[in-house]
């Protein structure tokens, strides 16, 4: 599958045209190009929406088959901090099939992701960016000039399934040991998985694999938990402690998972209680290893530690609607950030606990719920967003708006750019071109990198003002 990823911050706006009389065209005198505005420009009749390529260093597209809710980045060997193209990734990936039986966790590895380093003055481009596609070898290598400094021909996607009842409604995999894998499942079902096998598969070998109808491996768990009440999305590995895990259900209730020698967990019966609707976000703490975050549709958020009992530590209303997701910033541990089914999500500073709201930033950009939250791993005031208005933002909290700047930035470009007047000033980049988004992760190993599932599919991005606030890439 080809698929144009479309950009609506960097989007223009252009005229189709069309035809007149039979024998003869006459077309239609193109526009001015302008820069879309996402919620609030309407498409008139013959126009389109364009990609600008410039926006980003690297842009590609796949699939798995079935749609996929959740899916995380395997950390691997190939460097911690990675910053030439082409790049490989891992990751795993649960599907939402259409009967329970043809669910699977697919063990994926994408290497050959070609993209280029940014340039000072960004040189135009009407070329299409590259695309791949996990079930269709035929694909051209148009648009390779956008992205192949680095790399040449398109990504290689290697897929291994693993047979999984039901659909996964989430899944992550361990930091310290990234072959074991946690998967949430909609019969309610808790399961560790040992994927080494398939991952040293897909290390060993260089060629397509999972091209057509591949085949799915029966593999036994290594724990399937059922003491939930309920199916739930909430689980969490710890950053500090390997092994250590919390899972969360509809039923509003946590388990607390430990470690056992030999391959095992012990998994507490009694759980911690504290909201009073469904769990559907946890989040470790990454300098507490007795500590962690939860979220709920009562609209709050509570803080826990393990060694003061089931009760949360404290807990605080955080939206008037329920809270989607949470994610906790590893490089400023102070803050948390939260996203909402009202669309809005805000960050917090929890120094400020003890004096009330410790909110410090609040923000109604989108206006569909939000599907996914995560600080950068690389730059401490940077955060993406997913939402179901099929918009992936960028933010940098850092930026304030600067009027000075600004008139000069318009006074140089003149009617090269007509810039929406009334975004945040901390907006720093709009994906769109993904249905239902779901999901996204940054990729801890690659700076700039960040991966989304939505309805459709998968997106690779790397959006090149990033480079802004990441001086190591490109290097």
């Amino acid at each position: 599958m080809v698929r144009s990823i479309k950009n609506p911050k960097k989007a223009k706006r252009k005229n189709k045209g069309s035809k007149k009389g039979e024998g003869t065209s006459s077309s239609i005198p193109s526009l001015p190009a302008k820069v879309w505005q996402p919620g609030v420009d309407n498409l008139e009749e013959g126009e389109e929406l364009q990609c600008d390529p410039s926006a980003y260093n690297s842009l590609h597209a796949f699939h798995l088959g079935w749609p996929c809710l959740s899916f995380d980045i395997v950390r691997d060997a190939l460097g911690l901090v990675r910053t030439e193209f082409p790049h490989s990734l891992y990751c795993v990936a649960g599907t939402q099939a259409e009967k329970a039986s043809w669910n699977s966790i697919g063990i994926f590895k994408i290497s050959n992701i070609s993209g280029k380093k940014r340039q000072l003055v960004p040189t135009r481009s009407d070329d299409n960016d590259t695309d791949m596609d996990s079930n269709d070898s035929s694909d051209s290598d148009e648009g390779d000039e956008n992205y192949g400094q680095g790399g040449s021909g398109l990504p290689v996607l290697q897929l291994r399934k693993v047979a999984h009842v039901g659909c996964v409604n989430r899944i992550r995999a361990m930091t310290q040991n990234p072959h074991i894998c946690a998967s949430w499942a909609d019969t309610g079902h808790v399961q560790i998985w040992d994927f080494s096998s398939h991952l040293n598969a897909l290390a060993e070998s260089e060629t397509e694999m999972g091209k057509g109808v591949s085949n799915v491996f029966t593999q036994a768990p290594l724990v399937k938990f059922g003491g939930h009440k309920d199916e739930g999305y909430a689980i969490d590995w710890s950053p500090l402690v390997p092994g250590r895990l919390v899972s969360g259900d509809c039923k509003n209730s946590i388990h607390l998972w430990e470690p056992q020698s030999g391959g095992t967990w012990n998994v507490d019966a009694n759980p911690f209680i504290g909201h009073a609707a469904s769990v559907e976000d946890l989040q470790w703490s990454p300098t507490e290893p007795h500590v962690f975050a939860s979220c709920s549709v009562d609209g709050n958020i509570a803080i826990w530690d393990t060694r003061l009992g089931k009760s949360p530590a404290t807990s605080f209303k955080a939206h008037n609607a329920d809270v989607n997701v949470i994610s906790w910033n590893r490089l400023a541990s102070c803050m948390i950030a939260s996203g909402s089914d009202d669309g809005t999500f805000s960050i917090r500073d929890l120094r400020l606990i003890k004096e009330g709201d410790p909110l410090v930033a609040h923000f109604e950009y989108h206006k569909h719920p939000v599907t996914s939250i995560e600080w950068s791993p690389h730059e401490a005031s940077t955060l993406a967003v997913s939402s179901s208005d099929n918009q992936l933002t960028i933010w940098d909290l850092s930026l304030e708006k600067d009027e000075e700047e600004e008139a000069e930035f318009r006074a140089t470009m003149k009617e090269q750019v007509n810039a929406p007047e009334n975004l945040p000033p901390q907006l720093l980049f709009v994906h769109q071109g993904q249905k239902d988004l779901k999901e996204l992760h940054w990729h801890t190993q690659i700076p700039g990198m960040l991966l989304s599932t939505a309805a459709d599919g998968f997106n690779i991005l790397m959006p090149s003002n990033l480079e802004n606030t990441l001086p190591s890439a490109g290097a």
